[in-house]
């Protein structure tokens, strides 16, 4: 059980940082991937981004994903077939589905971001970070997503993760870490002793911080990377 999403990330860089990653973009899963993401983004000197993915419902089952929404430019849209063949959805009513989405999707990108750009990964490494995955559904579709932008290696990294989910992730991506495979999982929030709900604005705060370390230590970037004692 970690303390807090900050310790699991702090956790996770060390077993990260052994790795010696080559060139790396860390990516965080808001919102509650963003204070994981940060202790890996300072331990591995890194830049600190977002990948904001909004899933898209099926008609009256507004919580089972047809397809999925990936802020870009410009934005990728990522379909989960088999469920659009179960719903016998055209390519008008899919479209008008995904419109639907598209102004939420456009407000998180501009609470969180604003009007910067999202950080190229082209011949980087992007290492995808969240606080823990249940199912992967959006691990997923991030990963699937983000081998459009032609990154080097793409890792995923994880605090906590059933088995199987970290296999099928294994599929998709270059390389995952997750520090801990209980065979019985349980909700993401029994993994943690304190787990609140974050917010739009506890969002833009770890990124603005992340944001001035990252500029603060440039000096120091080619220096060599230590793994930090958990």
């Amino acid at each position: 059980m970690f303390r807090d999403r900050a310790e699991a990330g702090r956790l996770l860089a060390a077993r990260l940082a052994e790795l010696e990653i080559r060139d790396p973009v860390v990516l965080a899963l808001p919102r509650g991937g963003v204070p994981v993401a940060a202790e890996v983004a300072k331990v591995l000197n890194a830049p600190l981004d977002l990948v904001i993915v909004r899933k898209v419902g099926a008609p009256g089952n507004p919580e089972l994903a047809v397809a999925a929404i990936v802020d870009g430019n410009p934005p990728d849209v990522v379909l989960n077939r088999e469920m659009v063949e179960a719903y016998g959805l055209q390519e008008e009513e899919l479209a008008d589905l995904i419109r639907q989405e598209r102004p939420e999707l456009e407000r998180r990108r501009l609470a969180y971001r604003g009007a910067r750009a999202p950080l190229s990964i082209t011949g980087k490494t992007a290492v995808l970070v969240d606080d823990g995955a249940a199912t992967g559904t959006t691990i997923k579709v991030a990963v699937r997503a983000l081998k459009r932008r032609s990154p080097r290696l793409i890792v995923i990294a994880l605090p906590a993760a059933p088995p199987d989910t970290v296999a099928e992730l294994s599929a998709e991506a270059d390389r995952v870490v997750c520090l801990e495979q209980p065979a019985h999982f349980r909700a993401l929030g029994y993994h943690y002793v304190s787990f609140p709900q974050l917010t739009d604005n506890d969002v833009v705060a770890a990124m603005e911080e992340a944001g001035r370390r990252f500029r603060e230590e440039k000096p120091s970037r080619g220096a060599k990377r230590v793994a930090p004692k958990p």
